[in-house]
């Protein structure tokens, strides 16, 4: 089953401010980060902290200023709009590391919930929230060329299905693998320290199972890019 997200307008708070309830679905936002450029920079100044001004203002590049602006607003009014409280309030904490017992694993909140996920790529984000720990993860869908030499690591089943298939097909094939697989890891907190080659999450149009106690789902985002998400069945 693929998930269709909303569309996220800085001008219009959520229609439904109730946060997803254990074992409820997901619920999940696009963000045209170019589109909504305008309205987050003049939203900014109160809605993000000193650090992520100080994050937007160190890229070197407007269009990677705006996407960060844009994303993170929209992730503060969102979370604002669940929790009760301004979006400007809203106070971030990271998790423990699962791979090196730190202080900076995923980000979260003091609450615990909900759970949230953020993940953009040129000109579009996603945003995730759940009840249980979630990861999301958008991307172009890549030229033949861009995945040569990566899908070589990943799970062997998923290699063998790639080797199955013609050029055009495989950069789809590998697109769907891809998200699915930095969706999940996201959500484990590990990103690419855990090996590619050790989940299986399948290359079809549907995803597999998943891993004993997790949920992937394919997310519509356009016919230039692929998203999913994986939820922890808590």
């Amino acid at each position: 089953m693929t998930l269709v997200p909303q569309w996220f307008d800085p001008g219009t708070p959520p229609s439904d401010p109730a946060p997803p309830g254990p074992g409820g679905p997901p619920r999940l936002w696009l963000v045209d980060t170019a589109a909504t450029a305008a309205a987050a920079a003049r939203l900014a100044p109160d809605v993000l902290d000193a650090e992520e001004r100080r994050r937007a203002a160190a890229f070197r590049f407007d269009h990677d200023r705006d996407a960060y602006v844009s994303a993170h607003v929209a992730l503060r009014m969102l979370l604002g709009a669940f929790l009760g409280t301004g979006p400007g309030a809203v106070v971030f904490v990271r998790e423990t590391c699962p791979t090196c017992g730190g202080p900076h694993g995923r980000p979260a909140v003091p609450e615990g919930r909900p759970h949230f996920s953020l993940s953009h790529t040129r000109g579009l984000s996603l945003l995730a929230f759940a009840a249980g720990t979630v990861g999301a993860d958008v991307e172009e869908v890549p030229r033949e060329a861009a995945a040569d030499g990566v899908w070589q690591s990943l799970h062997p089943g998923e290699v063998a299905e790639l080797e199955a298939l013609a050029e055009p097909d495989r950069a789809l094939a590998f697109a769907r693998v891809w998200v699915r697989k930095e969706a999940y890891l996201k959500a484990l907190g590990t990103g690419l320290s855990r090996e590619l080659s050790a989940d299986y999450l399948g290359t079809g149009p549907t995803p597999s199972p998943g891993p004993a106690g997790w949920r992937v789902h394919d997310v519509a985002a356009g016919a230039d890019h692929m998203a999913a998400i994986a939820v922890r069945e808590d």
